[in-house]
C-alpha cells in the first residue's frame, strides 16, 4: 500500500501595517479597514475541526484535498474524542467546532449535553474501519498475543487463576511471566489516554475480549455487567502503562528509541511507518489491511465524525467538506484514504451515510 507522508495544515496570517503620513482623505483608513474585514470574514468561514488522534490523519487528508478544489482553509485538532466531543457539544455558533472527529460512536451522555446547550441537530457519519494495534520496533522480537494474555499484561487486577475469581493487584512484571513462551522483555506500553476513544475502544474489545477468556470472569459478567466492566476497563497505573497523549507519530519514535517497548494506536499509524515498527499478531491474526477488512483481526472498531447542522447555513463549507469526505474518490475503494490506511465501508453503509450528509439528516441515540 502506498505510503503517504502528511503534514498539518496551519493557518496564513496576514500582517497588516498602517502607513503614516495625512489621514484626512481616509484613503489608508479604508484600505486598511477592507483588508481587516476580509481577514475577519475569512476567519468566520474557516472550517473548524476537533476530535480523535486516529481519525486526524484522515481528515487532514480530506482538509488538504478539499482547500486545493475550493480554496477554503479546514483546521484540524487532534484533541481526542472525548476532547473533542466536548468542545463540540458546548454549543454552536462563533467559537465553536464545526465537525469533530471519533473512533467510537458518540456517548448518550454528550448526545445528552449537546441537547442540553441547544445542538439539537447533529448528523453521524460513520467513515470506515480501523484496528488497533500493539506494535513494536521493526527490528525487535515478535510478539505473538492471545487476547487473554493482553488483558493479563495491563489490567489494574487479574484473577488469581482460571477457576478463582479472587482478583490481585496485577503481579506481572515481565512478558514471560504471563507465558514462558514470551519474551523476559518488561512489559512496557505507551498507550492512548482515558480521553482518547482508542483507549475507550481498546478497553471495550480487547480488554474485555480477554477478560472473557477466564471462565470466572465470563460468569461474572452474566451475573454482574457493572463488576465485569470494573475489572475489565480498568488499566494498570504501576508504569507498566504509560499515557501518551494523542500524538501518535511520538509513539512511533519512542518504539523505535526503545525496542523492548510497545505502541498502542491505530492501524493507519502503523501502516504509514512499515519502516520502522511492525503490530503483534493477537490470536494468531496479523493485524493487515485484509484481516480488519474481513473481520478475523478482533481489536477493530469503527471511526465516525459528527456535523453540527446549525453551523451549516452560516458556514456552507462545512456540508461541502463532508461531501469530499465521503466522496467515492475519498472513502471509496481505492481511494486516497484506503491508500494511507483507512478501511471501507460496504458500499451500502457508504450509500447510507453519503445519503445522510446530502440531505443533512440528523441522527438519534
Amino acid at each position: 500500500m502506498k505510503k503517504l507522508w502528511m503534514s498539518s495544515l496551519t493557518c496564513m496570517a496576514v500582517l497588516l501595517t498602517a502607513c503614516g503620513g495625512d489621514n484626512s482623505s481616509g484613503a489608508n483608513t479604508a484600505k486598511t479597514d477592507n483588508v481587516k474585514t476580509s481577514a475577519s470574514s475569512a476567519k468566520k468561514s474557516e472550517i473548524r475541526v476537533v476530535g480523535s488522534s486516529t481519525v486526524y490523519p484522515f481528515s487532514t487528508k480530506v482538509a488538504q484535498e478539499y482547500k486545493n478544489k475550493s480554496g477554503q482553509n479546514v483546521v484540524i485538532e487532534a484533541t481526542g474524542s472525548g476532547g473533542g466531543h466536548k468542545l463540540f457539544c458546548e454549543g454552536k455558533g462563533a467559537g465553536t467546532p464545526d465537525i469533530t472527529n471519533s473512533s467510537r460512536r458518540q456517548k448518550k451522555a454528550e448526545f445528552d449535553k449537546c441537547v442540553s446547550n441547544s445542538v439539537n441537530d447533529v448528523i453521524e457519519v460513520k467513515i470506515g474501519f480501523d484496528g488497533i494495534v500493539l506494535s513494536n520496533a521493526i527490528d525487535a522480537k515478535p510478539l505473538n498475543l492471545t487476547s487473554k494474555q493482553v488483558f493479563q499484561a495491563f489490567a489494574k487486577q487479574v484473577p488469581t487463576s482460571d477457576t478463582d475469581c479472587s482478583l490481585t493487584d496485577n503481579p506481572y512484571t515481565k512478558w514471560s511471566d504471563i507465558d514462558p513462551s514470551l519474551p523476559a522483555a518488561t512489559i512496557e506500553a505507551y498507550g492512548p489516554p482515558p480521553t482518547s476513544g482508542t483507549r475507550d475502544a481498546f478497553v471495550e474489545v480487547a480488554m474485555e475480549g480477554g477478560a472473557k477468556k477466564f471462565a470466572c470472569l465470563a460468569d461474572l459478567r452474566k451475573a454482574d455487567k457493572k463488576a465485569f466492566k470494573a475489572v475489565s476497563h480498568t488499566i494498570r497505573e504501576d508504569g507498566k502503562w504509560i499515557d501518551s497523549g494523542e500524538n501518535d507519530n511520538a509513539i512511533v519514535g519512542t518504539l523505535v528509541n526503545t525496542p523492548t517497548a510497545l505502541g498502542i494506536f491505530g492501524f493507519s499509524f502503523l501502516d504509514q511507518n512499515s519502516d520502522k515498527i511492525k503490530g503483534a499478531n493477537i490470536d494468531n491474526i496479523e493485524p493487515t489491511f485484509e484481516n480488519i477488512a474481513s473481520g478475523k483481526y478482533a481489536i477493530s472498531r469503527s471511526l465516525f465524525f459528527y456535523i453540527k447542522k446549525e453551523h451549516v447555513a452560516t458556514k456552507p463549507g462545512v456540508r461541502n467538506f463532508a461531501l469530499e469526505f465521503t466522496s467515492d474518490e475519498a472513502w471509496g475503494p481505492g481511494g486516497y484514504l484506503e491508500e494511507i490506511g483507512l478501511v471501507p465501508l460496504p458500499a451500502g453503509e457508504r450509500a447510507k451515510y453519503r445519503s445522510a450528509v446530502e440531505n443533512l439528516t440528523a441522527y438519534k441515540q
